[in-house]
């Protein structure tokens, strides 16, 4: 099939079939069994889409995708932005371990995890980073004991995002402590529910609790769950970073509008125009057009990076450049945006202040720990000068 039939008959489906809750703001599923989808039409747009193969459209058939290529799914993602559809399944699932599955599961680990993930029947979480083991993160001491076909793990990990929602954990644990740090880490999955496995929210200064500190004592993984060879999961846990911090997903993603007004007219409306219909504050105004051109310059590199992928795979080490401006830029934004309401961006209850304005002092607040999650941008620095300059050490 073209590209351009492929285009006119993702367009009429998606018209047919996305229904009106799905589109505009609002929940995105992760899959897991213990959020309630609460609106009808996220449901359904979930089942047509998991039917499809779109949840995860450039996974293989076999696994609950389309086996769409590179071209097809910016044609697919393009299609969705034009009809203001939300992604029908988002989560860790999709984004992180299941293109890891991909890369380093075994047959039978694919055949049990992938379509699951693919129906959003199941939410994941990430065991990584511990007190005094985050940007060190080999040096992590969550130790993981040979059973026979299980391992017994005990330890705590930190910062586990949407742990509490969580039904399985991928996690980095010390299978050998008598080796060098990067040579004795396994990868194994595990389930959440499960009577060694205790979950504790931390209440964060924006308000919500998104991460979580994570207990094991005398949790189970079992065998079948190694993902890779023994003692040699640093190597499968480094390529998931790389999916974390700029898989072709949200690569590709990343090319929809952000939600809600753009930048531009949230700065009219709170700062009026001159006489030529422009943001009326001459700084600001500078402001606001160096954010949307950096935005735009953003766009256009990782639409670049898109098309130059032959198999539609995540990029390598090139990953921390997104990661490492995407997320300043993430913060740029958030800044300027409580800037432009004045003392009405910095408002945190009460009637004085409208729902959009309360949000964005919460994203302000949340967005500080943008550059320091998946990897500081310090750590992301290190990786480009090194594995993508080639720069000694």
């Amino acid at each position: 099939m073209s590209l351009e039939a492929f285009r006119e008959e993702a367009r009429s489906w998606l018209e047919a079939n996305c229904p009106p809750g799905a589109r505009g703001i609002g929940q995105v599923p992760t899959g897991s069994t213990k959020i309630t989808i609460t609106d009808p039409d996220v449901q359904l747009w979930l089942e047509r889409m998991s039917e499809k193969g779109w949840t995860v459209p450039t996974w293989p058939e076999a696994y609950g995708g389309a086996g769409l290529g590179t071209a097809e799914l910016v044609v697919l993602v393009e299609e969705m932005k034009r009809i203001d559809a939300r992604p029908p399944l988002g989560g860790m699932g999709t984004s992180m371990i299941g293109p890891t599955l991909l890369e380093y599961g075994t047959d039978e680990q694919k055949a049990r995890h992938l379509p699951a993930i693919a129906r959003g029947e199941i939410a994941w979480c990430q065991g990584y980073s511990e007190p005094g083991s985050g940007s060190d993160l080999a040096s992590l001491r969550t130790r993981a004991e040979d059973a026979g076909d299980h391992f017994v793990i005990n330890g705590q990990k930190i910062w586990t995002s949407g742990a509490q929602f969580a039904d399985w954990m991928f996690c980095l644990v010390r299978t050998d402590p008598d080796v060098p740090k990067h040579n004795g880490i396994s990868f194994v999955l595990l389930t959440m529910d499960q009577p060694g496995v205790s979950v504790k929210p931390i209440k964060l200064i924006s308000g919500n609790s998104p991460f979580c500190e994570t207990f094991f004592d005398n949790a189970v993984a079992h065998k079948v769950d190694l993902v890779g060879e023994l003692n040699k999961g640093w190597t499968v846990g480094k390529r998931l970073l790389q999916h974390e911090r700029s898989g072709m997903a949200s690569l590709v993603g990343s090319q929809a509008r952000d939600p809600g007004k753009p930048i531009a007219q949230v700065a009219k409306d709170y700062l009026g125009v001159d006489d030529q219909g422009r943001i009326a504050d001459s700084g600001l105004r500078q402001q606001v057009l160096e954010y949307n051109m950096n935005s735009q310059a953003f766009r256009l590199t990782q639409r670049r990076t898109v098309q130059e992928s032959q198999d539609g795979s995540t990029p390598g080490p090139a990953t921390s450049i997104f990661k490492m401006y995407g997320t300043e830029l993430q913060q740029d934004k958030s800044d300027l945006m409580c800037q432009l309401r004045g003392f009405r961006g910095i408002g945190w209850s009460g009637d004085t202040f409208n729902a959009e304005e309360l949000e964005w002092t919460r994203n302000f607040l949340s967005n500080r720990a943008a550059s320091i999650y998946s990897g500081s941008n310090e750590i992301q620095r290190n990786i480009i000068a090194k594995r993508v300059l080639g720069l000694p050490d």
